[in-house]
């Protein structure tokens, strides 16, 4: 049974940072990848970052280049996304996603960032 759990979100000032995490028991070994994603009201859920199991590559939505990065935490079986220079718009809830070599997928419920004065 995969039970993502993501934490780190919160409301931060436009400009600020924040670390979301996205840990389960089985990352590494059991997911070829892992992935975040946003979601606001109303739009469809939009690609951020992904990172492979090997920590070997990695890639971003144009968007967040150069401000995200993503990367692994093995000592607690996560991944974390450090966000820099965050904006009003990045305004979501942020999804993890772990995807099986075998192209299973599962997410986690989710993390809400507020990016506000």
């Amino acid at each position: 049974h995969v039970h993502l759990v993501e934490s780190g979100g919160g409301l931060v000032r436009p400009g600020g940072s924040l670390s979301l995490s996205c840990a389960d028991s089985r990352w590494p070994s059991r997911f070829s990848s892992m992935s975040w994603y946003r979601q606001i009201p109303g739009q469809a859920r939009e690609f951020g970052a992904r990172i492979t199991e090997s920590g070997g590559s990695t890639n971003y939505a144009d968007s967040v280049t150069g401000r995200f990065t993503i990367y692994r935490d093995n000592g607690k079986n996560a991944v974390r996304l450090q966000m820099n220079s965050l904006k009003p718009e990045e305004t979501a809830m942020y999804y993890c996603r772990a995807s099986s070599a075998d192209a299973e997928d599962y997410w986690g419920p989710g993390t809400q960032v507020t990016v506000s004065p």
